[in-house]
């Protein structure tokens, strides 16, 4: 059982992977040219990157939606989701500093670690701050909350 679950891990991290590459989601300057809304007035704006965006947001409705109608995952116990359904001050927070991170950097997390694999190093140090943040998160802000 737990081999089953590696490989379809593994299978699952090399199609999002292939993805993501793909469509473009690992370029940097691809996407802080999407998030820069300033450039539509002079028509420099690409806004292809939003078709993508928007196939990750019918893949995950789909996937939630037929969640809800299975009792287990198949290649385990519980499904393993956030259960805080409040839209409070560490949310918020939280959000912006993603969005911030993502507008400077150029990368959110599934991309930036795929981007690992071009050994570029501005993906290695975008990693290395998004792993710091989670550490910082970690030790002080969630023992904090628990």
């Amino acid at each position: 059982m737990k081999a089953g679950r590696i490989i379809v891990a593994l299978l699952a991290g090399l199609i999002f992977g292939f993805g993501l590459a793909l469509s473009g989601m690992m370029d940097p300057t691809r996407v802080q040219g999407f998030l820069d809304l300033g450039s539509i007035p002079d028509g420099r704006w690409d806004p292809s990157l939003g078709f993508v965006l928007g196939g990750a947001v019918v893949v995950a409705f789909l996937g939630v939606r037929l969640m809800g109608r299975l009792q287990h995952p198949v290649l385990d116990q519980s499904f393993h989701v956030p259960t805080n359904t409040k839209i409070d001050r560490p949310l918020v927070l939280g959000s912006i500093l993603f969005g911030l991170g993502w507008g400077l950097g150029g990368f959110c997390p599934g991309p930036a670690v795929a981007s690992l694999s071009l050994g570029l190093w501005p993906s290695v140090v975008f990693v290395i701050a998004m792993i710091s943040g989670m550490l910082l998160h970690d030790t002080f802000i969630a023992k904090r909350a628990a």
